[in-house]
């Protein structure tokens, strides 16, 4: 049997140092880390972005399938995709977490590892935090900060009409992903001598368990001089993500069917469940890829990049939000994407 360690055994100020202990720093604007009443950072005449996530347990992970070492990386990268939206370098993160008695020390040193994991991956300092206890579940809150070289900073509300839409990677994956998982738990719980059979599936499976953030991206538009004039992180699903920079911007939009970037793996594994690839891209939510408008002008330099596909372009409000199918059609693009309010 495996050790278990309770929380009590240390207390708060023990564990947080049990945590902690091996920090090392960085960045160099990271001026003070953990161990005092606040952390410090100096971004050198830079300019600060600052964002915040939350995840709770049931309602945006499922422990059932949810190794907490992917947890606590997945925790670090949704938070630094969204400094990434902003055409921002994330450099620190504060994470704070609420647990249960059910929880040992043993599972929240394999939630840190894949914190560390992360941060290490992407270059980002741990500087803070806070433990507490929870009544039941886990909860994770996570703050992000970058830095931008002052006014490059992009908001989703400047597009502008005749900008090509941009997206990078695929999508829709991590939404089948979960939709492996969940029917997997579901035989699980009738028979649990009944083994999971994901066998084929670890493509769609990891975009849900370990997704990346998309700071290769950001350098490529950096190094080759281009600057979006509208971005967003995909978290919610692209008709959500693009409606949002629609209505921000005050345009509308046509999208191409056949452009959407879509895997093999993804394609191969909706059919298993009969649905339309092209609906789970559009509605699947937590793919964490960067969609983005830019000048017609730029489109030549994007050609070298073949992690960007360029999906459509920016109209005036009047023409709708609409999307071109295989067939020719035109349709109304709908936000269904994921909604953390919704009656669960």
């Amino acid at each position: 049997m495996s050790e278990r360690t309770e929380i009590n055994d240390l207390g708060e100020f023990g564990l947080i140092d049990h945590l902690t202990k091996n920090i090392e720093l960085q960045n160099v604007s990271s001026l003070l880390g953990v161990g005092d009443d606040a952390a410090v950072i100096d971004h050198f005449g830079k300019q600060t972005v600052v964002s915040t996530d939350m995840l709770v347990e049931g309602v945006h992970f499922d422990l059932a399938y949810t190794p907490l070492k992917h947890l606590g990386y997945k925790s670090v990268i949704v938070n630094l995709s969204d400094i990434y939206a902003m055409n921002a370098t994330p450099t620190q993160i504060t994470m704070s977490i609420a647990f249960s008695n059910r929880f040992p020390i043993e599972a929240l040193e394999e939630f840190y590892e894949g914190v560390y994991a992360a941060c290490e991956k992407y270059g980002v300092d741990l500087i803070g935090g806070d433990t507490c206890t929870s009544q039941k579940g886990f909860i994770i809150s996570v703050t992000a900060i970058g830095e931008v070289t002052p006014d490059t900073y992009v908001k989703r509300s400047t597009a502008q009409k005749g900008d090509l839409i941009c997206c990078s990677g695929d999508l829709g994956a991590a939404y089948v992903g979960l939709l492996f998982l969940e029917r997997e738990k579901g035989i699980y719980l009738e028979n649990p001598k009944i083994q999971p059979d994901l066998e084929g599936e670890s493509y769609v499976i990891g975009r849900l368990l370990k997704p990346e953030a998309r700071k290769e991206t950001i350098e490529f538009l950096a190094e080759n001089n281009i600057r979006p004039t509208a971005m967003m992180d995909i978290s919610d699903g692209l008709s959500s993500e693009i409606l949002h920079i629609c209505q921000d911007s005050n345009l509308g939009c046509r999208l191409y069917e056949e452009k959407i970037p879509i895997a093999e793996e993804m394609k191969r594994a909706a059919f298993k469940f009969e649905i339309d690839p092209t609906a789970c891209a559009l509605s699947g939510g937590e793919d964490y890829e960067l969609l983005f408008t830019l000048s017609q002008s730029d489109y030549e330099k994007l050609v070298l990049n073949e992690q960007i596909s360029v999906i459509g372009y920016m109209t005036e409000a009047s023409e709708g939000t609409k999307i071109i199918t295989k067939g020719g059609g035109l349709h109304d693009i709908t936000a269904q994407g994921w909604n953390a309010f919704k009656n669960t």
